[in-house]
């Protein structure tokens, strides 16, 4: 992307996420939280108490999801300005980045499948 610091390779995006949980922002709206866990797998989350699981992998220079309910690949360059992360999906233009907003080492609230019923 124009103007974007140099990409992160997987071993720079795994030091700055692994064990902590990132929230994230997109045209200052909130867009999701994702926590890292080890072995490159994730539990994102848009809603309290919903989370999807999936994986990471690094794909030239972007570095790219695959959650258990969706088999297609979301890819996105991240970089990082002022210490927070900054990313760009494939296929999108400046302007549409999300922004790390806060990262905790707090796992997110996911509750197994079907708890309660």
């Amino acid at each position: 992307p124009a103007g974007a610091e140099t990409p992160l390779s997987a071993a720079g995006f795994e030091a700055h996420v692994n064990g902590k949980t990132i929230s994230y922002e997109q045209l200052g709206f909130p867009f999701g939280i994702e926590e890292y866990l080890p072995g490159r797998q994730v539990r994102w989350s848009v809603a309290e108490n919903q989370c999807q699981y999936g994986i990471w992998f690094q794909q030239a220079d972007m570095i790219c999801f695959v959650y258990e309910d969706d088999p297609t690949s979301n890819c996105w360059t991240f970089w990082l300005e002022g210490g927070a992360l900054v990313a760009l999906s494939e296929g999108d233009q400046a302007g549409q980045e999300l922004y790390e907003v806060d990262r905790s080492a707090e796992p997110l609230s996911c509750p197994g499948p079907d708890v309660g019923v």
